[in-house]
C-alpha cells in the first residue's frame, strides 16, 4: 500500500540525511536491499544504519525504524542534522515550538488555568485500549466516509483555530489548499487572519465550513453568514463554550496581541477605533455572553445552511440540541482553552452518542496525535474528527506542504491501525474494538 512506502520512505530519508550530516557518504551504508510486505505485497527499502538514537521494529519480511533523535538533533560530534523527514506528530510539535516566537508558541499551546483539562485531552486516549480482530482479510482497505452526506477521504479535518498568519505567512489560505488536496473538510475560523475571500480564491474546490461567534452587534454575526453562504461554505459551526475568554496565564503573562501587521480580516474595520482592551485581535467585550438556546432559532432564520453547534459536553445539552433543530454537535472542550477542570472530549464521547441515537452527525476535536486516536474516537460513534494544534504546527513546518504532511501522516497510521484491528472500511469500525483501561 501507498501509506506504508511513504512511510518507508521517510524513514530512510532521516537516515541517509543523518549520515549527511556526519560525513558519512559511502553508498555501502545505504543498503537497498528490497523486500516484499507480507500484508500489502509492495516492494520495501531496508533502512540504512545509523548511529544516533532510535527504536527498530521488525516484521517477517519488512524491517521499519524510527528515529528517535527529534528534529534538530546534535550528534555527539557537532554536526546538526539536515532539515529532517516528520514521523509523527509530535515531531512536528517539537519543530514549532524551536521556530515559532514564545508568544506565538504559548498562544497556540495555552490551555486554560493550570491546563488539566487540555493535558487531559490526550492523557484520555491512553486510557483507552483497542480489541483487535485476526484474519479478516484486510488486503484492500477504505478510509473514505462522510459528513453531512459529502464524501471526504478519512474522517479527519482541521478544526477552526485563530491566526495562522503567526506561522506561516500565506496562513489560512495554506491550510484550505492543503485540504483541498487531501479532500477534508476545513472548518474556517472566525478568527482568520485571511478573509473568507481570500480562502475561498485560494482553494476555489475546497469543502469548507465556517465557525461562528454570536456577537453583542448582531449585525456583525448575520453579514458573515451571508457572506460565507454566498461564498459556498456549506455549513456554520455555531462555537457556544465562549461566553468570556477563559484565563489562560501565559498570554496574559506575555500580553498577547497581534503584531501590526496582522489583522482579523473578516471584521477589518468593522469595529470602532477604541483605545480600549483588546482580546485577541477584536476589542474586549464584543461576544455575547447573553446567548442561550434562542439564538439557535435565530441564526436558522438568517440561512439555509446546516448548523452544528461546537462545545457540548453533557447529554442533556446533546438532547436539546436534537430538539433545536441543529444537524450536527462537535464534542469540544476547546482543546482545554476554556474551563479548567472540565471532562476530556472522548471521555464524553459515547454519552452524547448514545443520547442523539443516530438523529444527528457527532465529531469530536481535542486530543488526536495519532492514527489509533482517530480510530477510537470513530469506534466510540464519532462520524469523523476534527485536529487544531497539529495543523498550526504542519503550517510553521512547511506551509501548505506541512499541514499535508501532518495529515497524510493521521491518513497512514489511521489505515495501519484500521488493518490492523482488523477493519477493512469506516463502516466496520465500532464499539466492540474498545476496551477501558483498569489503569
Amino acid at each position: 500500500m501507498r501509506f506504508v512506502q511513504r512511510l518507508a520512505a521517510r524513514c530512510c530519508r532521516i537516515h541517509k540525511q543523518l549520515d549527511t550530516a556526519r560525513g558519512h557518504t559511502d553508498s555501502s551504508l545505504l543498503p537497498a536491499t528490497a523486500h516484499t510486505h507480507p500484508l500489502f505485497g509492495k516492494p520495501r527499502e531496508r533502512m540504512s544504519n545509523c548511529s544516533c538514537n532510535r527504536t527498530r521494529y521488525q516484521t517477517k519480511s519488512f524491517q521499519f525504524t524510527q528515529s528517535l533523535c527529534g528534529v534538530g538533533y546534535h550528534h555527539q560530534d557537532g554536526a546538526r542534522c539536515a532539515e529532517m523527514s516528520m514521523v509523527c506528530l509530535t515531531d512536528f510539535e517539537e519543530y514549532a515550538k524551536g521556530h515559532l516566537s514564545k508568544a506565538t508558541w504559548d498562544y497556540y499551546a495555552a490551555g486554560a488555568d493550570e491546563c488539566c483539562t487540555r493535558d487531559d485531552n490526550l492523557l484520555a486516549f491512553k486510557r483507552i485500549r483497542l480489541r483487535p480482530r485476526i484474519l479478516r482479510d484486510v488486503s484492500v482497505s477504505d478510509t473514505r466516509t462522510t459528513v453531512l452526506g459529502t464524501e471526504i477521504s478519512f474522517p479527519v479535518g482541521i478544526a477552526p483555530t485563530a491566526f495562522h498568519c503567526l506561522a506561516w505567512h500565506e496562513g489560512e489560505m495554506a491550510t484550505a489548499r492543503a485540504t483541498e488536496a487531501v479532500n477534508t473538510c476545513y472548518i474556517t475560523s472566525t478568527y482568520s487572519t485571511c478573509s473568507v475571500e481570500e480562502i475561498v480564491a485560494a482553494a476555489p474546490n475546497g469543502y469548507r465550513w465556517f465557525q461562528l461567534y454570536v456577537y453583542r452587534d448582531r449585525k456583525l454575526s448575520e453579514q458573515i453568514v451571508h457572506r460565507v453562504e454566498a461564498l459556498g461554505y456549506k455549513a456554520l459551526v455555531l462555537t457556544v463554550d465562549v461566553p468570556y475568554t477563559g484565563k489562560r496565564r501565559n498570554d496574559i503573562r506575555n500580553q498577547f496581541k497581534l503584531p501590526p501587521h496582522l489583522k482579523v480580516k473578516n471584521f477589518d474595520g468593522a469595529f470602532q477605533v477604541s483605545a480600549g482592551p483588546e482580546e485577541y485581535g477584536i476589542p474586549a467585550h464584543t461576544l455575547d455572553p447573553s446567548i442561550s438556546w434562542k439564538e439557535v432559532y435565530w441564526l436558522q432564520s438568517l440561512t439555509r445552511l446546516p448548523i452544528i453547534i461546537k462545545g457540548i459536553l453533557t447529554k442533556e445539552d446533546a438532547e436539546l440540541a436534537v430538539e433545536h433543530g441543529v444537524q450536527g454537535i462537535i464534542v469540544s472542550n476547546h482543546g482545554g482553552r476554556q474551563l479548567d477542570g472540565g471532562p476530556a472530549t472522548i471521555d464524553c464521547l459515547s454519552e452524547i452518542v448514545d443520547t442523539v441515537q443516530g438523529r444527528i452527525e457527532v465529531y469530536m476535536d481535542g486530543g488526536i496525535r495519532t492514527g489509533s486516536d482517530v480510530l477510537k474516537a470513530v469506534a466510540l460513534g464519532a462520524k469523523c474528527v476534527f485536529i487544531g494544534r497539529p495543523a498550526v504546527w504542519g503550517l510553521a513546518y512547511k506551509g501548505e506542504e506541512g499541514v499535508r504532511e501532518v495529515l497524510q501522516i493521521l491518513n497512514d497510521e489511521f489505515r495501519l491501525s484500521m488493518a490492523l484491528s482488523g477493519c477493512r472500511n469506516v463502516a466496520e469500525i465500532n464499539r466492540n474494538l474498545i476496551q477501558f483501561s483498569k489503569l
